[in-house]
């Protein structure tokens, strides 16, 4: 199935339902279904071939998710923008990623106007939700689609097609555009339905409260297929989630650990009434086993992790909500801190330097293979050659599989902080601490941390006298990178530990931090 024949199918099993709701607007699967239409045959007119990467710059909203439905429509790739991002790298991600078309959210105009300024082979831009100031390049949806038949487009699906391109960190700044094709998004899809396990009279009603640009998006995939429901929030705030589950009786959700350590402080948690989730997904960062333990007292047997990366999209292995249990008692903190047992539709293998499978226990890099697995970087063939090579996606992540089958992680070749759910690699950090300044060398690592599960610090060598401050440190990250990449604290030190070869030894750099502890943080 291409991606879009999960809206289809939706469609044919309940046309009338409502399919996503946001705000006080909502849209049933036929109205869905003929806006796909309109924009496809709208995208299709431009001349754009196959395959065109369309970028979606919004917050969280129910009529972008319909554009990145209308996307695969007319058989082009999805790029979604993190609306968290700063303005530098969202131009670096379209420039690399070749968007010609870009659908945005009107709280974003100003920023658009900047990358429009910086982007001149970016034709077009469509704002869908109000009519934009004049502009050569920028257009009301309503205008942009005016003469756009709402019938279905001649398009043809090949299931290796390129459907998305997501972005993921570089060592240079440049982001690496991952390739997902429709047949890995299927493998995904088929991986998760082995898992959701709904009756044939239910209806599944999914809270997107984590962006649609992220993992709620993919995930909604497998309600969309079952003609569910699709609740959109801006930002998953306690008190909306909370009233958005009761009001909704909302079956299933995904959220970081982050916002579900928020949930678990929240006065009066214990009064309010979580009776319709059958599942709770948490994934995208380490999540503490003592709040995990919290977490269960409290939702009850609904928890199910889920581990994968973009390059083998939510589908490498999941932690079911019975194996958070053992004969009815809540597992101890080794189960309760792995990632669970491979997929059914994913190959997992834990390997040598040397590239052979090791034994049970033994400690590798995890290495994935199946259709699950990108068809490559976009235009970056050697970065392809280095993650795809002997038939295996080499994910950089260090761990083993013990005699029971569960997957553990137990550090990362990369150098990549997971905070929050969002990942951050500390060379793209780097790369703006050093330029500044002052700043004679840096190292950044991810410190344990109760909220974020790490939080980004950097351990700054100045040269003597420099008149820099944290202060100035972070705020310029944050210009350039955005928040969520901007260094939490800043240490200052003396001297950076080196190699002999001058190389700074970040082991060393991590090891006061995460003395006594590992990367699940109690």
């Amino acid at each position: 199935m291409a991606v879009i024949d999960y809206l289809d199918r939706g469609a044919a099993i309940a046309p009338d339902r409502p399919y996503l709701i946001w705000g006080d607007k909502s849209a049933t699967y036929t109205q869905v279904q003929r806006l796909t239409y309109r924009i496809a045959n709208a995208l299709l007119a431009t001349g754009l071939p196959h395959e065109t990467p369309v970028a979606i710059w919004s917050p969280n909203d129910g009529m972008a998710w319909q554009c990145t439905l209308g996307v695969w429509r007319a058989g082009f790739a999805w790029a979604p923008v993190n609306p968290r991002s700063s303005v530098e790298a969202i131009v670096g991600q379209l420039s690399a990623f070749d968007c010609r078309v870009l659908f945005y959210h009107s709280a974003l105009s100003s920023e658009v106007a900047e990358v429009l300024e910086a982007l001149p082979n970016l034709t077009i831009a469509v704002c869908f939700d109000a009519r934009p100031p004049a502009s050569v390049r920028t257009v009301f949806l309503d205008d942009w689609w005016e003469k756009a038949a709402d019938t279905p487009p001649d398009v043809s699906y090949n299931m290796d097609d390129v459907c998305a391109i997501t972005p993921t960190g570089g060592t240079t700044g440049v982001p690496k555009g991952v390739m997902n094709t429709h047949r890995s998004f299927q493998t995904m899809v088929a991986n998760w339905l082995s898992v959701l396990c709904y009756r044939a009279d239910e209806v599944p009603v999914n809270l997107a409260a984590a962006p649609l640009t992220h993992t709620a998006g993919v995930f909604s995939f497998m309600t969309t297929l079952r003609g569910g429901t699709i609740i959109v929030v801006p930002k998953p705030d306690a008190s909306t989630l909370l009233d958005t589950i009761e009001l909704h009786r909302v079956t299933e959700l995904f959220l970081p650990p982050t916002v579900i350590y928020t949930l678990l402080d929240t006065p009066g948690i214990e009064s309010r009434d979580f009776r319709s989730l059958r599942y709770m997904l948490y994934g995208a960062a380490p999540m503490s086993p003592a709040k995990l333990r919290r977490a269960l007292g409290l939702f009850g047997p609904v928890l199910i992790q889920g581990f994968g990366q973009s390059e083998a999209p939510a589908g490498i292995s999941c932690l079911e909500p019975a194996d958070h249990f053992v004969e009815g008692v809540i597992a101890d903190d080794e189960r309760l801190s792995s990632c669970g047992r491979p997929f059914p539709f994913t190959r997992v293998s834990i390997r040598n330097d040397a590239g052979f499978v090791v034994g049970p226990s033994e400690i590798g890099e995890i290495c994935v293979s199946g259709d699950i697995v990108m068809k490559g970087y976009y235009r970056a063939p050697e970065q392809t050659a280095e993650a795809l090579k002997d038939g295996q996606l080499h994910t950089g992540d260090i761990g083993f599989l013990d005699a029971k089958g569960f997957l553990h992680i137990t550090d990362r070749k990369k150098d990549v902080i997971i905070s929050g759910g969002f990942n951050v690699f500390s060379t793209e950090v780097e790369a703006v601490i050093n330029g500044l300044p002052g700043v004679r060398d840096c190292a950044v690592i991810g410190v344990p941390d109760d909220h974020w599960g790490e939080a980004v610090k950097a351990v700054v060598e100045l040269t003597p006298g420099a008149p820099i401050t944290p202060e100035a440190i972070i705020e310029a990250c944050t210009v350039r990178l955005g928040r969520v990449k901007a260094p939490k604290t800043i240490d200052f030190v003396a001297s950076l530990p080196r190699s002999a070869a001058g190389k700074v030894l970040k082991k060393d750099v991590r090891a006061p931090f995460w003395a006594g502890k590992d990367r699940h943080v109690s």
